[in-house]
């Protein structure tokens, strides 16, 4: 979607455009500035953002609102039914987006979606079961690095007590896949945005840059993984 947002920018596009965002909160905004400062450039934009965190605070810039992106809002909006839509976010957000959109009048052909979300669990030899929302983990905040887990929209210290980023992340019922739990595999090899790791034990075999094998190492610095 920015890549998108920064091609309109150059060409100078006069389209109408209207910029959706929903998040937690304010800490939780990914690229925020940067989405601005683009839409600035746009004679005809619009940009509406929705932190769902109860205790999220909105300040006073404009189209910054606290609730729910959903049909009554979009609504409210007053988005045209003859908009070209592209959404991206979990399969859940999705399939109720369409049909908000589809209230509105908006025909199906005229949405795109691409899944931004957790890929499914990995774990053999653990039976499948109902997976809650991730979540910090129960009992005392850690006191080590803030560890970002982007696709399942969490950021929390990590747990000294956890012997590594795989068994934190479970804590936090934070979907993994894994095979060995040893750094051999490779099947945990996970994209690292920001950040760095220290491994106990030492993988056989390094992960290729820009990645972190989760099933062995510790954060060494705040970290933002692609989970």
């Amino acid at each position: 979607m920015l890549a998108m947002l920064h091609t309109l920018a150059v060409a100078g596009s006069t389209r109408e455009i209207w910029w959706l965002h929903t998040t937690r909160s304010a800490a939780e905004h990914a690229f925020a500035g940067e989405a601005h400062r683009l839409l600035g450039t746009l004679r005809h934009s619009h940009e509406h953002v929705y932190y769902t965190a109860p205790d999220a605070t909105t300040g006073t810039a404009p189209g910054v609102h606290q609730g729910r992106l959903d049909r009554d809002t979009l609504a409210a909006l007053g988005l045209p039914s003859t908009s070209v839509v592209y959404l991206c976010g979990p399969d859940r957000f999705m399939v109720a987006m369409r049909e908000a959109l589809a209230a509105l009048g908006v025909p199906d052909d005229r949405v795109h979606t691409e899944l931004f979300g957790a890929l499914p669990a990995l774990t053999p030899g653990i039976a499948d079961t109902a997976h809650p929302r991730p979540h910090p983990p129960p009992g005392e905040t850690g006191t080590g690095p803030r560890v970002t887990f982007v696709r399942s929209g969490l950021t929390v210290p990590y747990d000294d007590r956890c012997g590594s980023i795989l068994e934190f992340a479970e804590t936090c019922d934070v979907p993994t896949r894994w095979s060995c739990r040893t750094g051999v595999c490779h099947t945990c090899q996970t994209p690292a945005l920001t950040g760095s790791v220290r491994y106990r034990p030492d993988p056989l075999e390094p992960p290729p840059s820009g990645t972190v094998l989760i099933c062995c190492s510790r954060p060494d610095t705040d970290l933002t993984l692609d989970l």
